[in-house]
């Protein structure tokens, strides 16, 4: 549930910023428009699905597929929808107000479609869905007791973070690369502003690095800030915290695969600089740091979720010799 709230409200946050990064550039031919979307979709993972249904990347196509599209799992409106149906199972562990938000937006979301967002503005429309995002995380802090599943839709909201983090650095550095000559120019900046804006970063950014935009310093402080609740060595620290948090395991210590998997993580993020990952290379190491995020959530799944089979067979021949030996000993 608490993945799926987050990663409806990333979604939002890239199509949002994507639209208002469109005004300062008006006049695009449809290869500069696809270009200008085609990372979004990419971000998501389903740029084949996509291709397999719409026949050219623009406004209209991109946020119907990203926001009403039912076919694509990660469309905001599927996001919300498989959160409502996970928050149902949980009706009764979650606060009524928690239920509220989440069953409000998604009734909200199917009213709309593609065309009425772009007639009565798409910056109002992602800008509630980011705002009952927010509200759903305020009200489970004040409404929903601080116990075991407390720490787990936390542990979901940072592991989804932090993922979406990476993916929206990803997408500038890696597959919106400007021409050589272009580095450094208007359109690279206002690009790196929008990514900083994406993550609600751009007044924290300037608080860190009193200079103008600089996307080294922007890659370092999404990445590795301490401090800033988006970057991603925050996301990882806070879901180390409440993953051990759930074992009363000590810092330094690991009962099992999860914990050692967010502690090394941690510990790496920590010691890490920017300069090193420049040296590997940014897009590698984003990719590698994504791959490594999918085993943790796979660890953590398999340690705390999943059931083992149980084999009748030999369920039923141990009873047995439970019996047997029950006998034997009257």
């Amino acid at each position: 549930m608490s993945r799926y709230i987050e990663r409806a409200e990333n979604t939002a946050r890239l199509l949002d910023v994507n639209l208002q990064l469109m005004l300062d550039f008006e006049g695009m031919d449809d290869a500069a428009l696809t270009t200008h979307w085609q990372p979004i979709i990419a971000c998501s993972g389903q740029l084949e699905l996509f291709k397999s249904l719409y026949s050219s990347s623009d406004s209209h196509s991109v946020q119907e597929f990203m926001t009403f599209n039912r076919e694509n799992p990660n469309s905001i409106l599927s996001c919300i929808n498989t959160a409502r149906e996970n928050a149902r199972m949980v009706r009764d562990q979650i606060s009524g107000e928690m239920w509220e938000v989440i069953n409000g937006t998604y009734h909200r979301l199917r009213n709309w479609d593609t065309q009425s967002v772009l007639d009565s503005g798409a910056y109002e429309f992602y800008e509630d869905l980011k705002n009952d995002a927010l509200l759903f995380q305020g009200l489970t802090d004040s409404t929903f007791t601080h116990d075991q599943g407390y720490k787990f839709i936390q542990i979901g909201k940072y592991l989804e973070r932090a993922d979406q983090t990476s993916r929206i650095i990803d997408i500038k550095y890696h597959m919106l690369l400007p021409d050589p000559d272009d580095v450094g120019g208007a359109v690279d900046l206002a690009q790196w502003m929008a990514v900083l804006r994406s993550c609600s970063a751009f007044e924290a950014y300037h608080h860190r690095y009193v200079d103008e935009v600089q996307p080294w310093y922007v890659a370092e402080f999404l990445t590795l800030s301490p401090t800033f609740p988006r970057s991603i060595r925050f996301c990882v620290s806070t879901l180390d915290y409440h993953l051990r948090s759930i074992s009363s395991t000590a810092g330094g210590q690991f009962t099992n695969s999860a914990e050692q998997q967010s502690g090394r993580m941690r510990s790496e993020l920590i010691y890490t600089t920017i300069d090193e990952i420049f040296t590997e290379g940014l897009h590698e190491y984003l990719d590698r740091l994504q791959l490594r995020l999918i085993d943790l959530n796979s660890a953590i799944f398999e340690t705390y979720v999943q059931q083992p089979e149980i084999d009748i067979g030999r369920e039923i021949e141990q009873q047995h010799q439970q019996q047997q030996l029950i006998l034997a000993g009257g």
